[in-house]
């Protein structure tokens, strides 16, 4: 079997030059003037239109990036939708105020899946972009088919952690955190083995906007999704990192015995951002649960 062609990857509605494309399917509209005239999170589409669409959300300090690694793959399954949080990437810094929620959050990425003219969609999440996904299976059942949350939790631990990092953050900007972020993200033996993904997320997590950054802080102290958790119908994979630090195992735990018929993925060797330490293990997993083998689209891939 060859592998899907499709058109090259789309930024904010537009197409990105200098890739070459093809295929045919039908037609998703991409973001028009209704994004134009209210600008939203940046996000980038890729995959064969007429496909299912499948948003990808990002770690606290990650970008459109912290997905690289899959989204070549996924996107000859799906119309993969990655999008960056306020402040992060390429997305304005004031899309999110101090004292900012997950519903806020979620409201953006219900944005800018309008834009795209998609009524349902597929949805994977790490950390703070899983919890984005918790709260839109929770809030929005009827636009959620199914949901994969990556090294999340429904709460992040104490509030008061979140509201000294966000005021470290305002007082110094992202660099003391950037310091440190490896060591959050990765195994010793990842983040010292020379993969150049650790130093280029490190170097964006220093370019994110202190005040942005400071906002998500903001809502991770707030966010309690635990009695939410009973409310999502949605088919659910939850994948935990047996050496996350940011996220131990036990919140993944709380996530799967909290979803009705959640399935659990643990993966040994693997801290929290786990696309990116086990690249092919996410990959298999997100496959395996959002298509199962024998069915539908999930046999459009080949990885050669």
């Amino acid at each position: 079997m060859t592998s899907a062609r499709f058109p090259g990857p789309v930024e904010d509605g537009r197409r990105v030059t200098g890739v070459r494309g093809g295929g045919t399917g039908s037609r998703m509209p991409a973001a028009g003037a209704r994004a134009a005239a209210r600008p939203g999170l940046h996000h980038r589409v890729e995959g064969p239109e007429g496909r299912p669409v499948l948003v990808l959300g990002p770690s606290l300090g990650t970008t459109t990036a912290v997905w690289d690694a899959q989204a070549p793959a996924l996107a000859q399954v799906f119309r993969v939708v990655r999008w960056d949080l306020p402040g992060h990437g390429r997305s304005r810094a004031g899309l999110l105020a101090p004292g900012g929620t997950v519903a806020q959050l979620g409201r953006l990425v219900l944005d800018v899946v309008d834009a795209l003219g998609v009524a349902r969609f597929r949805y994977a999440g790490i950390s703070l972009g899983g919890a984005v996904g918790t709260w839109l299976a929770a809030r929005h059942p009827g636009r959620v088919d199914s949901l994969a949350l990556v090294c999340t939790s429904a709460r992040f631990g104490p509030p008061a952690r979140w509201r000294e990092r966000a005021a470290l953050v305002r007082a110094e900007g992202t660099g003391p955190v950037a310091d440190t972020a490896a060591e959050r993200w990765f195994t010793p033996e990842f983040a010292e083995g020379g993969d150049p993904a650790v130093r280029a997320l490190t170097a964006g997590l220093r370019a994110a906007d202190p005040a942005a950054y400071a906002a998500c802080c903001d809502v991770l102290a707030a966010l309690d999704l635990r009695r939410d958790l009973a409310r999502i119908a949605a088919p659910t994979l939850v994948v935990a990192g047996r050496n996350d630090v940011a996220t131990p195992p036990a919140h993944a735990r709380a996530l799967a015995d909290g979803i009705a018929d959640a399935a659990l993925v643990e993966l040994p060797r693997t801290g929290h951002l786990a696309p990116v330490e086990r690249p092919a293990s996410v990959l298999a997993a997100l496959l395996a649960h959002f298509e199962p083998a024998g069915h539908g689209p999930a046999n459009w891939y080949s990885p050669g």
